[in-house]
């Protein structure tokens, strides 16, 4: 009996070892900002953005939680084919449908045509690839829902395995100078490790001439702010799997454009320590008693 209670509490000890951590993620557009990481930055639970409530009344929070992981697991190249048209930004998944709503008050970064800047692609998992950015043809319309034919024929700029550093890959891009107005910056990352591919969607507004300084693009007044310090957490959902497998809790923490959080693993740690130490505490009471028994016999 001792025997089996001190191995019943070794394995509830064990139990958060064993607990899955948030799978390791991928990325998306960091600059200019995304669409999904711009509603999570606004808060999911609480967003104050009218598109980014309308994105979670369509879809949820979860979407949000996992602004990193728009992806088709099998793309292979495929992108057109797999892809629908008004479904660009949602890479075609229900789960992000709200990132497809074709609506004039997604904040957008300031940008100036022809000028050269260096992109960042926030890279939460890295992955041997190829980027591919377009951008959308003159006279697009933010009120239309993106269809294939809304972007240039060409990317504006294409590279393979890019500098990574600061967590971000580094993507050197010089725009069309006949950019003008509002546009949609639209990335594909094919990996070349395996045939999954990810996705994203970027507003921006041009404006002003050319200078011929390179740098990297100031958000416009419609910028998202960070999220407080104070912002709630216990309601928060862990991100969802991934093609990637399942993380350590040391990568769960690592550090990322907003940092992860690893507050229910913890959690779960904290119960099964706490429930393998009553486990232990009863089986020495038992242990104790039949010693002390023997002896009197």
């Amino acid at each position: 009996m001792t025997r089996k209670l001190l191995a019943l509490a070794g394995v509830l000890v064990a139990v958060p070892v064993l607990l899955p951590a948030p799978a390791q993620a991928h990325g998306t557009m960091q600059t200019p900002v995304s669409r999904a990481y711009t509603c999570y930055r606004d808060n999911p639970e609480s967003p104050s953005l009218p598109v980014c409530r309308a994105v979670v009344a369509a879809g949820g929070t979860q979407p949000l939680y996992d602004w990193m992981e728009v992806n088709i697991a099998a793309a292979a190249g495929r992108h057109r084919e797999l892809i629908p048209d008004g479904k660009l930004c949602s890479a075609g998944r229900d789960k992000y449908r709200g990132l497809d709503l074709a609506r004039a008050d997604w904040p957008a970064t300031a940008l100036v045509a022809g000028k050269s800047y260096t992109f960042r692609f926030a890279a939460t998992a890295p992955h041997k690839g190829a980027f591919e950015l377009y951008l959308t043809k003159p006279g697009y319309s933010p009120t239309k829902p993106l269809a294939w034919s809304d972007l240039r024929a060409t990317p504006i700029t294409k590279i393979t395995d890019p500098t990574l550093a600061g967590g971000s890959y580094q993507i050197p891009v010089t725009l069309p100078s006949d950019a003008t107005n509002r546009a949609i910056l639209y990335a594909i990352w094919q990996r070349s490790d395996s045939p999954e591919a990810f996705y994203s969607c970027s507003d921006v507004q041009f404006s002003g001439s050319s200078p011929s300084s390179p740098g990297s693009p100031a958000p416009s007044r419609s910028a998202i702010p960070s999220p407080s310090p104070a912002q709630p957490s216990p309601a928060q959902p862990s991100p969802s799997s991934s093609p990637c497998g399942v993380a350590s809790l040391a990568a769960a923490s690592s550090s990322t454009p907003d940092g992860w959080r690893a507050g229910p693993i913890a959690l779960s740690a904290f119960a099964g320590m706490f429930l393998g130490g009553l486990m232990l505490t009863g089986a020495r009471r038992v242990y104790a008693g039949a010693h002390r028994n023997r002896h009197r016999r």
